[in-house]
């Protein structure tokens, strides 16, 4: 990663710009370039002082000496030759480093465990004093109970608990930072020294793995712990599902793109407002109960479903099948999503039922018919017949729908999923996907992935799927949040929620689809039309903090806290971590630990005291609001291309295929000539500048540049365009208003020729002109008409307005109507 520091705010702001389908950073002036070391010296966080990776000194150990003293004519000479005692000393370094981040970072998971352990009894006893306290009588003879817990109880546990959650997002971000440097300090070594480390230090990372613990176990004790000390020990009850037992259910739904840097703070935050939704809490926590796996099925040969879901066509629909953990799971679920419009009046829909994974291949082959399925359901009669019939009705729409159109699995996706709701209350659901997968499970090119079974049975929820050809898989590079929030209920939503929404923390990616992101990305000789999101994967997704909004350690009120105790143990801990940093201390420099702290200093905690409060807008809202600099649309498909090779091709066919081509294309540019033209003579209107906020006045005074994404070759990007039926309905309305005024022009000019005192040269002249301009607007309003309808029947994300069609019919009419004055003085001789 890079950061751009201002020299003279010691601020760190950044700006990612795209030329093509590469990044480069506009580095604007003022700024200069803040390399990994930098970023490791600024991020320091006091705890670890010691315990990161000697980054720079790793660095300095791959720099041999010159053979030859530098010299003007050779500023850099070759370096000697890296040998195995140099080798040797590398690696016998940096598995120090190793064996230090590892150390801590165990050490600190002991720590938060136990402190997690000491205050969930402190809550459990607070509880309990609350739930056993002795009212005073009304005469007040009654005993007064001086054990009885207040507010400043549970205010005092709700201060451990946030500094406990500030640990837990410090641990998160000492471990991604010192994985980050390890992996950028070996790929520095191999490309320096020419001997490869990657693979053997691999094998010692996983000795080591420091950095495999997602801290999941440890999130859902503090979010029961959050939900009791909030609630004062009244926490909400009711069905943990909340609505999970619906087959349909409605939800207004935002996706956001997390990067892995952020993952355990998103998780975090939301945590000390929703607790995570455990359904059996009876149950130690498993990791692989958190897997959802789901397989999408589709038409290999015209993509149908996938063409519907991109293009947001009314009623498309998705079918996938569906379980909860491992592949042992005996319950697989049926799905169906059908998109609706919003000028339909109804909203997009999930339904599905369940069956038991033995009968899957019989039913979607057609052996086994839905009435058998539900058989059982209805002679128990736990269920409605309602109910029972909907979901027959749907088994059968289903099963009708993967036998006429020849559906098959095409695309499996794999996730761990967090997710976040009040018990009994599903007004606002958020759920954050980890470790995102999509794998082939077509037939195609000639291997059998599933045979003949409905998934393939070599993968399981192990991930990440390492078995698997890289041709097979793709690992999705970020987390994926959603917000669901009940469109029924009309409430806005929290101010936390759009505080979060609003942060440097997320990206929002609106129309975000597993299945279609899956499906481009593992058919790339198949699928041409791509989602808008595609071109936009090598950018990275970090942000400046735009306000002050995350984890932070509070200060505390007060110097006793409910988890004081004088008979705690917490000296061996100390004893150990004095230990450990005494031996850090002695493989560090005295000059790099002052460069850490000078560095640190210098740049402070992201200049909390100066950010903008409230929920500033981010980097791509301060972009929208700029005025655009150039007139095209933000995503383009390669059509220029397209022709060249078109035209190629024809070449070689020769004859009039090649002249008719050859002659649309020099039409094609002519036309392009005359509208520059006609731009250069139109009096453009440029927008008045908006007001520079306070994040656009940190990253300078230059001029922030939209740039465009361009497609790969090849391919054509899909940009979601709502259509309704008023659309069509305006068109119309244009076309009769140009209509009306060829009209009133044709009269204007019947009236010149037909009601005069005599016909003249003069008045034949100007009832030519006047017919020939309705003429011609008559025919061009047509055109217009006819090409504005088919874009909006193909859902073309073009420019609707006419910037031509006003501007020509006055300047027409101001022609004809000076040159019959002209005309005119001179028949009477005027002039």
């Amino acid at each position: 990663m890079l950061i751009l520091k201002d020299l003279r705010t010691k601020r760190s702001p950044w700006q990612f710009q795209i030329r093509g389908a590469r990044g480069q950073y506009n580095i604007l002036p003022g700024f200069i370039v803040m390399k990994f070391g930098e970023q490791l010296r600024s991020s320091i966080i006091d705890e670890y002082e010691w315990y990161y990776i000697a980054y720079d000194e790793l660095k300095e150990t791959l720099k041999k000496d010159y053979v030859s003293p530098p010299t003007k004519q050779n500023p850099k000479p070759k370096r000697q030759e890296w040998t195995e005692e140099d080798e040797g000393k590398f690696i016998s370094r940096i598995e120090q480093e190793l064996d230090k981040v590892y150390t801590k970072q165990k050490l600190k998971i002991i720590e938060i465990s136990r402190r997690i352990g000491s205050t969930e009894k402190e809550v459990k006893d607070v509880v309990q004093r609350m739930e056993s306290r002795r009212p005073r009588a009304r005469d007040g003879s009654g005993v007064q109970d001086n054990d009885e817990p207040d507010s400043e109880d549970f205010m005092l546990l709700e201060e451990d608990l946030n500094e406990i959650t500030a640990e837990v997002n410090d641990l998160a971000k000492f471990v991604q930072l010192n994985y980050t440097g390890f992996q950028k300090i070996i790929k520095k070594h191999d490309k320096q020294t020419k001997w490869i480390l990657k693979p053997v230090f691999a094998t010692r990372l996983k000795a080591k793995p420091f950095f495999k613990d997602n801290y999941d176990s440890d999130i859902i004790k503090l979010s029961k712990l959050w939900d009791t000390v909030k609630s004062k020990g009244k926490p909400v009850t009711g069905d943990s599902a909340a609505g999970g037992s619906q087959g349909s259910f409605i939800r207004q739904t935002t996706k956001y793109w997390v990067h892995k840097d952020n993952i355990t703070e998103v998780k975090l935050i939301i945590m000390k407002h929703l607790p995570v939704l455990v359904f059996n809490s009876n149950k130690e926590f498993d990791e692989k109960d958190t897997a959802i796996t789901s397989i999408y099925y589709d038409n290999p040969e015209v993509w149908d479903l996938y063409e519907g879901r991109l293009k947001k066509t009314e009623g498309a629909e998705a079918i996938r099948l569906r379980w909860y953990g491992g592949m042992d799971t005996e319950t697989i679920f049926v799905e169906r999503k059908t998109h609706r419009e919003d000028w339909t009046g109804e909203k997009s829909v999930k339904a599905r039922f369940a069956m038991k994974e033995k009968n899957v291949n019989a039913y979607l082959q057609g052996a086994m018919l839905p009435e058998a399925i539900f058989e059982k359901a209805r002679k128990d009669g736990k269920k409605p017949a309602a109910v029972i019939n909907e979901d027959e009705r749907l088994a059968k729409e289903i099963q009708y729908s993967i036998l006429k159109k020849g559906y098959k699995p095409v695309c499996r996706s794999f996730y761990h999923r967090t997710a976040f709701q009040l018990p009994a209350d599903a007004r606002v659901r958020i759920s954050l996907d980890t470790e995102l997968t999509m794998v082939r499970e077509d037939n195609l090119d000639g291997r059998a992935r599933a045979g003949d079974n409905w998934r393939r049975m070599d993968i399981g929820i192990d991930f990440p799927f390492s078995q698997l050809p890289p041709e097979d898989i793709e690992i999705f590079p970020y987390a994926v949040l959603e917000v669901k929030l009940q469109t029924q209920s009309g409430q806005e939503p929290p101010d936390w929620v759009r505080q979060l929404i609003s942060s440097h923390l997320v990206e929002a990616v609106p129309k975000f689809s597993k299945f279609i992101h899956g499906t481009a990305t593992l058919f790339p000789t198949r699928i041409n039309l791509i989602p808008f999101w595609f071109p936009q994967m090598d950018i990275d997704i970090r942000k400046p903090a735009t306000h002050n909004f995350g984890i932070h350690h509070a200060p505390r009120t007060n110097t006793t806290s409910t988890s004081d105790d004088e008979d705690d143990d917490s000296d061996d801990d100390y004893d150990i971590s004095q230990e450990s940093s005494n031996t850090a201390v002695a493989n560090s420099s005295d000059e790099n630990i002052n460069r850490l702290r000078k560095t640190r200093d210098e740049l402070g905690d992201r200049d909390l005291q100066n950010r903008a409060t409230g929920n500033s807008l981010d980097i791509e809202e301060q972009l929208a609001a700029l005025p655009l600099n150039e007139d095209y649309p933000l995503y383009d498909s390669d059509e220029e291309d397209d022709e060249v090779e078109a035209i190629e091709e024809a070449r070689r066919i020769g004859g009039w295929p090649y002249y008719s081509k050859v002659i649309k294309k020099h039409a094609r540019l002519a036309g392009q000539s005359v509208l520059n033209t006609l731009r250069i003579v139109k009096p453009i209107a440029k927008p008045s500048e908006v007001p520079r906020s306070g994040m656009q006045a940190q990253l300078g005074e230059g001029r922030i540049i939209s740039r465009r994404f361009k497609a790969p070759k090849g391919k054509k990007i899909h940009v979601p365009v709502r259509v309704e039926p008023k659309v069509f309905f305006a068109a119309e309305r244009t076309f009769l208003s140009w209509l009306e005024i060829s009209i009133w022009l044709a009269l204007a000019a019947t009236t010149l020729l037909n009601f005069g005192d005599k016909p003249s040269r003069m008045s034949f002249f100007a009832a030519g002109s006047l017919t020939a301009i309705a003429a011609f607007f008559l025919l061009y309003s047509v055109g217009i008409y006819m090409w504005r309808s088919y874009a909006i029947r193909t859902r073309k994300a073009i420019k609707y307005h006419d910037k031509f069609g006003p501007t020509m019919l006055c300047v027409m009419l101001v022609l004809t109507l000076v040159l019959n004055a002209v005309f005119e003085l001179k028949e009477r001789e005027f002039i």
